[in-house]
């Protein structure tokens, strides 16, 4: 797709300016949105690209377990950096093909919601109405993480960092503890500017773009 496309983060819909105000973009079904947008093949110069233009932190599971690769960042932006997205791609522990996209977001965006398969753009009380359900360390820090209820094709985490909702989104459901029981501490990329050439990348996985759906 050509990097210049715009996509709602909630529907996965192609944008239109906000011909009103101007400034930013709406989406026919959601209204004004954040844009949605980046997404490329995975190379050392994209993913420096991305770092510079986003004032968010881009979670990735570090270091990556073997045979799971970088498979492309994106961003929701108004004005500033609002969710980042960064994809993985490897295998299941049965040895089929897996994929994992990791979000981190302001509440109300959705992206991590749409890649869920959820209505809501949030996570809603699932995040206090019980203990949580696994605890992982991300950016330095502990932090819990609730299962979602989603379709049975994926496992859907959700949990709280830096003040933005984390999401962590795997097909099939076996795939999310095929990394994180390998690597259960995730870091910031900015974090890792002067490693990204030890990044193992792959092609740009299927699952980054949210299509209408």
């Amino acid at each position: 797709m050509p990097p210049e496309s715009v996509w709602c983060p909630r529907c996965g819909a192609a944008l239109a300016p906000d011909l009103e105000t101007g400034e930013g973009w709406v989406c026919g079904q959601h209204g004004h949105v954040p844009g949605l947008y980046g997404f490329s093949d995975p190379s050392v110069h994209a993913l420096l690209r991305h770092v510079a233009a986003t004032g968010a932190p881009t979670w990735l599971p570090w270091p990556l377990p073997e045979v799971w690769s970088v498979a492309g960042v994106g961003r929701a932006v108004e004005q500033t950096t609002v969710g980042t997205v960064l994809a993985l791609s490897g295998t299941d522990p049965l040895g089929g093909p897996g994929d994992l996209v990791l979000v981190a977001e302001e509440p109300g965006v959705g992206l991590g919601a749409h890649y869920a398969g959820l209505v809501s753009p949030d996570p809603g009380p699932v995040v206090v109405a019980r203990p949580a359900d696994a605890r992982i360390t991300v950016g330095g820090h502990p932090t819990p993480l609730w299962f979602v209820d989603s379709g049975d094709d994926r496992q859907v985490c959700v949990g709280e960092a830096g003040g933005c909702w984390f999401w962590l989104v795997a097909w099939p459901p076996l795939a999310a503890a095929a990394v994180l029981m390998e690597a259960p501490t995730v870091v910031d990329l900015r974090r890792l500017v002067g490693e990204l050439e030890l990044l193992p990348l792959t092609g740009l996985s299927p699952r980054l773009h949210p299509a209408p759906g």
